[in-house]
């Protein structure tokens, strides 16, 4: 569980990000889809993921699932877009504030 300054720590890291996954009608559940991001999180450990406007959930929905499957931690939903964060098993490069 991140605390309020950890997560405004990742927000200000995340704000240069670019959204390289997204997400569409096809939904988030896909194994490919669920991959990548298992995948993206262990080499970046912050992403920042895009919900299309084709899709029927919204963002936050789409994050608090994908935390859940996933394991890792919700740092921002906001507008279209939100940011997720997983501690790196093999190579953490974020520093975390106590």
């Amino acid at each position: 569980m991140l605390t309020g300054k950890q997560r405004a720590y990742l927000r200000s890291l995340a704000n240069a990000l670019p959204a390289k996954y997204q997400v569409g009608k096809a939904g988030f559940e896909d194994d490919a889809f669920l991959t990548q991001i298992r995948e993206g999180l262990e080499k970046n450990e912050l992403i920042k993921v895009s919900v299309l406007e084709n899709s029927d959930l919204s963002p936050r929905e789409v994050s608090d699932a994908i935390c859940e499957l996933l394991g890792c931690e919700g740092v921002q939903a906001i507008g279209s877009k939100f940011v997720l964060y997983k501690k790196s098993k093999k190579n953490p490069k974020i520093v975390l504030p106590k």
